[in-house]
């Protein structure tokens, strides 16, 4: 299993403790994937995904303090720092229609109402007002910044990998 087809969940941020624990910043809003999960994945040789067994895990600081079966020690914990904890997509909790994870919406085309190509959606912002913004990047027009919202967003086809949305007034150029 490549270790790039597999969803990223948290990130090693450092060793936590002094039996082998490590602090995870985690990417997900599921308040409850750490603490009832099982196994992750990190990357292995030539990019093949590496199992973890989790021991156990619980929040901390705005992070959450997760043992791996077999780092038992502060050196092992250290040579996880940086590492990607990642998931297989199956593992994932099934969503409302309409709703989608930031993995299925990274690398879409999107195209405004005339299909013209607006660039590709390069990630997603979450703001402080609970808001999603699509930053989307292209190749004439540089950077914009795309409001996840139906004012905007007018139809997303997973299987065909493209977004249909209203061009927004305003272009940040490079």
């Amino acid at each position: 299993m490549s270790f790039a087809d597999l969803v990223l969940v948290g990130r090693v941020v450092k060793p936590q403790g002094r039996r082998g624990e490590v602090a995870v910043e985690a990417f997900t809003d599921r308040p409850d994937r750490f603490p009832t999960l099982r196994r992750a994945f990190v990357p292995g040789p030539g990019g093949v995904a590496r199992e973890v067994r989790v021991e156990g895990a619980f929040p901390h600081k705005g992070r959450y303090v997760v043992k791996l079966e077999g780092v038992d020690s502060i050196d092992a914990a250290e040579n996880l720092r940086g590492l990607e904890l990642r998931i297989p997509e199956e593992d994932l909790q099934k969503l409302p229609e309409g709703s989608y994870y930031h993995h299925q919406l990274t690398g879409l085309a999107v195209v405004d109402e005339a299909g013209e190509p607006m660039g590709t959606v390069e990630e997603i912002v979450e703001t402080a007002a609970d808001t999603r913004i699509l930053v989307v990047r292209g190749p004439e027009r540089g950077e914009t910044l795309l409001p996840f919202a139906d004012a905007f967003v007018r139809a997303i086809d997973l299987e065909g990998r493209r977004i249909v949305a209203v061009r927004p007034e305003y272009v940040v150029a490079d």
